[in-house]
C-alpha cells in the first residue's frame, strides 16, 4: 500500500479507496478518520472529502482499522459485517468499571484456586452464539447520547444483552494472573465484555489488559501502515 499511496490522485481518493491502518494505542478511531481527512484536504487543496472507518477500535486497543474514502464509504457496513480476529491478554483477579484499563481497578480477588484447566474449560463456554451485554463504557448510543458519557457522570443505565457469535477462542499462554488468547467473532462483539464475563464464570474477576485486531474478513494487519507512514508517503 505504501508504494501505491504516493501515486494516488485526488480523483482516485474521491472515487473511493480502502486504506488499511495500523492504529496505535492512544488514538481513537475518530482521531484517525479526522487526521486522514485533514491530510487529504491539505494535500489536494479541497474543502471536503468523505472519510469513514469500518469498525471502532477502543483507544487502548491497537491493530487493524479500515478507512474508506469517497464513494467507498458506501461499503463500510458490508466490511463491518465481516468476521474479526483479535489477539489479547486478560488479567484475572481484578475488575474495572470499563472492563479494561481505561478505569481504575475497583475490586481484587485471590486467584490461587484457578487452574490452567479451569481457564481452558471456561473459554469453551463462549463458543457459538452467546448473549452479551456491552460495557457501560462504550460508544453505543442511548437516547442520542454515548453510553460512556453517561458512565462518566455516574448514571445507572440498564443495558440490554444482544446475541453475538464467537467462532473460535484459543488460549495461547497462561502466566497467572494473566493469559493471552486469540479470538474470532462476529460484528458487535465486545472483547472487554468477554474478559469481564470470563472472570465471573470462574467465580472471580477479570479485565482486558491488552488487545490488538489482526483481521477483518480477508483484510490483514500485516498489510496495514501507521498514520505516520501514511502522512509521509502521501506527501512525498
Amino acid at each position: 500500500m505504501l508504494q501505491k499511496l504516493a501515486l494516488l490522485t485526488k480523483e482516485e481518493f474521491q472515487e473511493g479507496q480502502i486504506l488499511l491502518l495500523n492504529k496505535e494505542i492512544g488514538w481513537t478511531s475518530f482521531d484517525i478518520v479526522k487526521k486522514i481527512k485533514n491530510l487529504l484536504k491539505e494535500k489536494f487543496k479541497i474543502k471536503k472529502i468523505k472519510v469513514g472507518h469500518a469498525g471502532t477500535l477502543d483507544p487502548l486497543a491497537s491493530g487493524l482499522l479500515i478507512i474508506c474514502t469517497g464513494k467507498s464509504t458506501k461499503i463500510i457496513s458490508s466490511i463491518q459485517d465481516q468476521k474479526k480476529t483479535y489477539t489479547g491478554e486478560i488479567t484475572l483477579g481484578a475488575s474495572t468499571p470499563s472492563f479494561d484499563l481505561e478505569t481504575e481497578i475497583n475490586k481484587t480477588y485471590n486467584v490461587s484456586n484457578i487452574t490452567n484447566k479451569n481457564i481452558k474449560e471456561v473459554s469453551k463456554t463462549f463458543l457459538g452464539e452467546i448473549n452479551q451485554k456491552p460495557p457501560l463504557f462504550s460508544a453505543i448510543k442511548i437516547k442520542g447520547e454515548r453510553l460512556y458519557k453517561k458512565a462518566r457522570r455516574g448514571e445507572i443505565v440498564e443495558i440490554k444483552s444482544r446475541k453475538v457469535t464467537v467462532c473460535s477462542f484459543d488460549i495461547n499462554t497462561i502466566d497467572m494472573p494473566k493469559f493471552t488468547f486469540q479470538i474470532s467473532c462476529s460484528k458487535g462483539t465486545y472483547i472487554r465484555s468477554i474478559a469481564n464475563d470470563f472472570g465471573e464464570k470462574l467465580g472471580n474477576a477479570g479485565h482486558l489488559s491488552c488487545l490488538s485486531r489482526m483481521k477483518i474478513g480477508e483484510y490483514n494487519l500485516k498489510d496495514a501502515i501507521t498514520i505516520t507512514e501514511f502522512d509521509k508517503k502521501l506527501n512525498m
